[in-house]
C-alpha cells in the first residue's frame, strides 16, 4: 500500500507503516525526527494528486483546537484558512483518508468525527482526546486498554517547543493505524450510528456553539 502521512515531522506513523512492508512517506514543511529518505520536505498540498492509497492527515490544530477556544476570536482570518486546509485534504483524490485533530471547531464548522480515541485505549496510560474524521476506513479497535489514565497536556512543560509534543502521534495509535487501516482492502462503509455518538466507550461530545463544548456522561 502506499501511503501519505500529512504534516508529520515525526516520523511515527510512517515508519509504523514501513516496518509492515508498505511504501509509506511522510510529509511536513519540517524535517524529520526520525531521519529518512521517505520524508518529503514541502507543502502536502503539492503531493497530494499521485498515485496514493491511502492518506493520514495531521493538520495544525493551532487556531481549530478547543484548548484555544478564548483566541478564535481574534484568529478569524487564521482560523478560516485552518478550517479550508482541513476540507481540501478531506476531499483531496485518495481512495482512503483519515484526518486527526483534537475536538475543536472541525465538528461544527465541516462535519462531526467518526470517532475519538484516547491514548489509554492503545497502550498509554494518559489520556488526549483526538477526532478522526474517516472515508473508506474502518474505525480503530482498542488494542490495549490502560486503567491508568492521567492528563497529558497538562503534565506537558510550558516550553516553546510545547507543541512539537503535543503533536506527535502516540506509537501505540500509529501502530495500530497500520495494522488495522494496512489491510483494508475495497470499498468500506462506516456503520450507521446515531448522530453525535463515538464507539469505543468514549462519551458524546456536544456542542451549542463555537465555543461551548461540554462533555455528557
Amino acid at each position: 500500500m502506499k501511503v501519505l502521512i500529512a504534516c508529520e515531522f515525526s516520523g511515527r506513523v510512517r515508519e509504523a507503516f514501513r516496518s509492515l512492508g508498505h511504501d509509506a512517506w511522510s510529509c511536513d514543511l519540517l524535517p524529520t525526527e526520525l531521519y529518512s529518505a521517505y520524508h518529503i520536505q514541502d507543502d502536502v498540498r503539492n503531493h497530494l494528486v499521485r498515485d496514493w492509497d491511502l492518506l493520514i492527515a495531521h493538520p495544525p490544530c493551532t487556531y481549530l483546537a478547543v484548548s484555544n477556544v478564548q483566541k478564535w476570536e481574534a484568529r478569524k482570518k487564521e482560523q478560516k484558512e485552518a478550517l479550508e486546509f482541513v476540507r481540501l485534504l478531506l476531499d483531496a483524490p485518495i481512495p482512503r483518508i483519515a484526518v486527526e485533530n483534537p475536538v475543536g471547531c472541525v465538528s461544527s464548522r465541516i462535519r462531526m468525527p467518526d470517532q475519538i480515541i484516547n491514548p489509554w485505549q492503545f497502550g498509554h496510560e494518559v489520556k488526549k482526546r483526538t477526532c478522526l474524521w474517516l472515508k473508506n476506513l474502518p474505525l480503530l479497535e482498542p488494542t490495549d486498554v490502560k486503567q491508568l489514565r492521567e492528563d497529558f497536556l497538562h503534565n506537558l512543560p510550558d516550553t516553546p517547543y510545547r507543541w512539537m509534543h503535543r503533536s506527535r502521534t502516540f506509537k501505540g495509535i500509529a501502530k495500530a493505524m497500520a495494522e488495522q487501516w494496512g489491510i483494508v482492502e475495497g470499498d468500506y462503509q462506516l456503520p450507521e450510528q446515531p448522530a453525535r455518538t463515538y464507539r469505543n466507550i468514549m462519551p458524546q461530545v456536544k456542542h451549542t456553539s463555537r465555543k461551548q463544548f461540554f462533555i455528557l456522561s
